[in-house]
């Protein structure tokens, strides 16, 4: 469904300033699949998104989206995509049932078919008894779904989804997810998003890619980048500080450990299985006669991850993102 190489964006900022947002980013994404794109403000993640749906022009590279060259025939791309930005898209004085007909017409259905669409989108999406109302008068997580329903009106097989979640509470969050998971599954769509949370890419993607400074990182399932770029923190805790070195060394002899910190009477390390780690310093520890007070296990988080190939967490802050970077270029769409 997405093929790009050496995709690649430059936004010139002035004479003597040009951000590269996009460097040089290959990607592949099969039909089906639920890929979650990752990285902190002014990584390119939305930068991406806007060239694959012909919203930016690439400086460099090629994409092909849904069978169809992104430079060569953009409006056949458009055709086949939905796509859901950051903003809301539907005319706030708009009533949403109009709004759905209206973007249906505009994608070529028939008035019939249109309605008919709308009328699904509005049932699938738990807005039929807010068909009549103005787009103005729904709540954030209300127009979240709306913009959905505008992003899905054509049946596209291929559905962007730029934060669509930002700034909804978690229950609603949860409720909009549950939504596009059945209307995923039911059309078998592909889709592919960008996030600020975690919780949600690690639960509802298939796949990860994680992006900073405009380049592709790492791409795997977030299990994988979890276990094998982070792995499990172990926490265990001798009885008196004289017995911590003599816990530490033996925490140190687990294969693959790495991290290993003593502090204190706390011994913490970074394991590829921190269960049976744990299992294996305890019973060494009771032959050496070491005393063990406390184990814990944790799991890694993608932001473990992204602090293992960085050094630094998904969640710092960026100095300019990639959108302000487009925005004093002049360059807001194609």
């Amino acid at each position: 469904m997405i093929r790009t190489r050496g995709l690649t964006k430059d936004f010139v900022v002035s004479r003597t300033q040009t951000v590269h947002a996009v460097r040089g980013v290959d990607l592949d994404v099969a039909p089906g699949e639920l890929v979650a794109v990752l990285g902190p403000n002014g990584a390119g993640k939305t930068t991406t998104m806007r060239m694959l749906t012909t919203l930016v022009r690439p400086t460099a590279g090629t994409a092909t989206v849904a069978g169809v060259d992104v430079l060569a025939d953009p409006a056949a791309v458009r055709c086949r995509i939905g796509y859901v930005g950051q903003g809301n898209g539907a005319g706030r004085f708009q009533h949403v049932v109009d709004e759905l007909v209206v973007h249906g017409r505009i994608h070529g259905l028939s008035a019939r078919t249109a309605r008919a669409r709308a009328d699904e989108l509005l049932d699938a999406l738990d807005l039929a008894g807010l068909a009549h109302r103005k787009v103005e008068s729904l709540s954030g997580g209300q127009r979240r779904r709306v913009d959905v329903a505008l992003g899905l009106v054509h049946g596209p097989g291929l559905l962007f989804l730029d934060e669509p979640s930002t700034g909804l509470d978690p229950h609603t969050r949860a409720n909009l997810w549950a939504h596009v998971r059945r209307l995923r599954a039911e059309h078998d769509m592909t889709i592919v998003l960008t996030t600020h949370y975690l919780d949600e890419a690690d639960t509802v993607a298939e796949r990860v890619v994680v992006v900073d400074h405009g380049r592709i990182i790492a791409d795997d399932t977030a299990d994988a980048l979890k276990r094998e770029l982070a792995g499990d923190r172990l926490v265990l805790a001798a009885a008196r500080a004289s017995q911590a070195p003599a816990l530490a060394e033996l925490v140190g002899r687990l294969p693959g450990a790495r991290e290993v910190d003593l502090d204190g009477v706390h011994v913490t390390a970074r394991v590829a299985d921190a269960p049976g780690a744990a299992a294996q310093v305890v019973q060494a520890a009771a032959t050496t006669g070491v005393d063990v007070t406390e184990v814990r296990t944790e799991r890694p988080t993608l932001d473990d991850v992204f602090l293992a190939l960085t050094g630094r967490s998904l969640r710092e802050p960026a100095t300019t993102t990639d959108d302000e970077a487009a925005a004093a270029a002049g360059q807001d769409a194609a």
